[in-house]
């Protein structure tokens, strides 16, 4: 599957489990540890761990499984390692302080 394929059923995924403010980055032109960023968040360490388990989930049963998988345990940042495609599940007030939507400014929105 391509790379824009798995991003936008990630997507999708995050929003069957009611993750907010989904962002899709395409960071392809500016890094090379992936094509895109997708940065969601939950109000609750447990609505971030239901949202990656959703996710780790779905994708395992596409025959896609996470390569690596970081933060379960805290549930306040998970990131989630799909190859081309990188997770990452805040909780709202980790994702705020963290701002990585700053960071990767350069990048195109999806």
């Amino acid at each position: 599957m391509q790379p824009k394929k798995i991003a936008e059923l990630i997507r999708t995924l995050a929003e069957d489990k009611k993750a907010e403010d989904i962002l899709v980055l395409d960071i392809s032109k500016i890094s090379s540890i992936a094509h895109y960023f997708i940065i969601v968040h939950g109000n609750s360490d447990r609505h971030v761990k239901a949202v990656a388990s959703h996710l780790m989930d779905e994708m395992k049963q596409r025959k896609m499984p996470a390569f690596h998988v970081e933060g379960m345990a805290e549930g306040k940042w998970v990131l989630l390692d799909f190859g081309p495609v990188m997770v990452h599940v805040f909780y709202k007030e980790t994702r705020e302080f963290y701002g990585l939507e700053r960071l990767w400014g350069e990048a195109k929105k999806i």
